[in-house]
């Protein structure tokens, strides 16, 4: 054991004790209740014919057993009563009951000690009373049972209000520990669901932005590029090429704008964030909270992929789309759009299908590109990797299912199912 750690030993209470307060308070009244106890011992060494030295010494030790009140309050008692006929021991009985009536005692036991306790008092009492004075049998009765009530009655009263009352402080405090505690569990909680609520906005924004910027970016790249290949030899297709650039530019600027412009509102706080996502859940997150694009503007999104050059065909299945949640059709629409860029920027040339399946509780699309071919070259379209996983990332959080991988034929596809 380290210094300190003896230092600390030594200075908490010993034994039994709770506090340093209660080991002071059991020493007094030990020493009381010895210095009582020999007192009286005196006068039952003359009555029993022994020596007054041993009578002393006696009462002494009867007296002293006082200290282990709060360890054994049953032992304590029992010494009591034992020594009730050597007419000895006051301090011993009142402090043992008072002490076996606030522990944790089984009240058959506090009842059953209690009772023999009075009745040894009553019968001390009335043997003494009715020898030293010349009275009334029944008043020797009465003052015998008064005596003995006043000196079991109270002591018990007393410890039961004590230890009930001190059982309820406990239980009071364990509450107040456990609730603190909750409060604690509750507000890291509270803190980590808001963390989590502001990483899934990030990733949710950027998720947006790259849809945006790629796809209308790299379609004035494509644009861009025609425009230099032909700005000599067909005026007229330059200018068509310049127009449609400027197009893509103005469309890119807006839409840049319209998310800019949510990003300025004014933030909820923390506490407001988790509890939106507590209770709204991924899927809020994942559509986003503003409407964006839907459904219906697929057939201008496949278009703008057409004037760019690419061989789209677009094939619809099922009933017309009836009007889905703006999360669904917006995740949809982002699929599309994603995977025409992709095309755009690895698959030059080659020739694309864009289908589109409404179904009973879901819409389907898929998007498939045959093998580029040799002859295309690619306009040099820069790529960060993040595509796929943004596509996954929002079927998955409206719950739906996203598969993507190459083709047989050397092409790639890519498919996304969303419940409706």
């Amino acid at each position: 054991m380290t210094s300190t750690g003896e230092e600390q030993g030594r200075a908490g209470p010993p034994l039994w004790w709770t506090r340093r307060r209660d080991v002071v308070v059991d020493l007094t009244l030990a020493a009381l209740s010895a210095a009582e106890c020999a007192w009286e011992g005196i006068d039952f060494a003359r009555e029993a014919g022994i020596p007054v030295a041993a009578g002393v010494l006696f009462g002494a030790l009867v007296g002293t057993t006082l200290v282990l009140r709060r360890r054994w309050p049953i032992a304590v008692v029992l010494v009591g009563i034992a020594v009730a006929p050597a007419e000895m021991g006051f301090l011993l009985s009142v402090a043992g009951m008072y002490t076996l009536a606030s522990s944790e005692v089984p009240r058959r036991i506090i009842a059953g000690l209690a009772s023999m306790s009075l009745v040894a008092t009553f019968i001390v009492m009335y043997l003494k009373t009715r020898g030293d004075v010349e009275a009334d049998p029944a008043l020797v009765v009465a003052l015998s049972g008064f005596v003995a009530i006043a000196l079991t009655v109270p002591p018990v009263l007393l410890g039961l209000y004590i230890g009930a009352r001190r059982r309820l402080m406990e239980s009071l405090q364990e509450r107040a520990d456990s609730l603190e505690r909750e409060l604690s569990l509750l507000a890291d909680r509270a803190e980590e669901r808001a963390e989590w609520a502001r990483t899934e906005e990030r990733t949710r924004i950027a998720r947006e932005m790259h849809d945006v910027v790629a796809h209308r970016v790299s379609l004035m790249v494509v644009h861009a590029a025609a425009l230099e290949a032909v700005a000599a030899k067909d005026p007229a297709r330059a200018a068509k090429n310049a127009a449609l650039v400027g197009d893509m530019g103005r469309q890119a600027l807006t839409e840049l704008r319209e998310m800019l412009g949510v990003l300025r509102a004014a933030p909820k706080p923390a506490m407001a964030v988790a509890a939106a996502v507590a209770t709204a859940g991924p899927v809020a997150l994942a559509g986003g909270v503003d409407e964006g694009p839907s459904l219906a503007e697929l057939e201008a999104l496949v278009g703008q992929s057409r004037a760019a050059g690419m061989a789209v065909e677009m094939v619809v299945q099922g009933g017309a789309d009836a009007g889905y949640a703006a999360e669904v059709e917006q995740t949809a629409y982002r699929v599309v759009q994603e995977a025409l860029t992709n095309c755009h920027k690895h698959a030059p040339g080659a020739r694309v299908v864009v289908r589109l399946a409404h179904r009973d509780g879901e819409v389907a699309m898929q998007v498939e590109n045959g093998p580029c071919e040799g002859a295309a070259a690619g306009v040099g379209l820069p790529s960060g990797g993040n595509g796929l996983v943004g596509m996954r990332e929002r079927v998955l959080g409206l719950g739906g299912v996203f598969v993507s991988g190459p083709t047989e034929t050397g092409g790639f596809r890519v498919s996304a199912v969303l419940p409706t």
